[in-house]
């Protein structure tokens, strides 16, 4: 039953922070929404903080999962870009709760060195995934130019969710991005190597 009811203790604490919009929230509000009581909660984590520490490693996680898969799928350069960029506007990361919760630990993050770090490795995965596939394309400058650019957009318009009096659907924030990435396309210099006969790539490697 641990395995089961951790996962439990995890989904209710991202709930939790959902419904409050921040981490200001106890390890009793969390059991309560798991059904659990504290002390098997505490049981499990040892504290609010490792559960928290827990959750946001939960949702890299499932990010990274559903990334790799996208990724198997893709056969070429230009359609790996096009999976990061849906995986990243995937509906379950659109969900309320769970964009509330990221934005928690982004808060977070200027408090906590632990949040920071998982945040950084959230940024060079994302970076690193669609630097992989633009190198393929275009000169290594460009490249990199545009992977910053493309991830900027990816986490502004993530972050634009929040904002309830002005939401952005997935489909028209997948639109967006893509539109950016086929204009810049058009303009720079096209990669010296070949799509043709590129070795596939390694997929995101496993969370330490």
């Amino acid at each position: 039953m641990e395995p089961v009811r951790r996962k439990a203790l995890v989904d209710a604490a991202l709930r939790v922070i959902g419904d409050h919009g921040s981490l200001a929230v106890t390890m009793s509000d969390i059991a309560r929404q798991a059904g659990v009581s504290p002390a098997l909660a505490h049981h499990y984590f040892g504290s609010k903080e490792q559960l928290l520490i827990e959750t946001i490693r939960s949702l890299l996680r499932q990010l990274r999962n559903d990334t790799v898969t996208a990724l198997a799928a893709a056969r070429t350069p230009r359609a790996r870009l096009s999976a990061v960029i849906r995986v990243s506007f995937h509906a379950d990361q659109f969900a309320p709760e769970t964009i509330a919760a990221w934005l928690a630990f982004y808060a977070e993050a200027q408090r906590s060195e632990e949040t920071r770090r998982f945040l950084v490795i959230y940024a060079r995965r994302l970076r690193s995934n669609l630097l992989a596939d633009l190198k393929a394309l275009l000169p290594a400058d460009a490249a990199e130019r545009i992977a910053e650019g493309a991830a900027a957009m990816i986490d502004g318009l993530y972050i634009r969710q929040s904002l309830k009096s002005a939401p952005i659907g997935i489909e028209a924030s997948i639109a967006l991005t893509e539109d950016y990435l086929n204009a810049l396309l058009a303009t720079a210099s096209p990669s010296p190597r070949s799509e043709r006969g590129r070795p596939h790539r390694t997929t995101q490697g496993q969370m330490t």
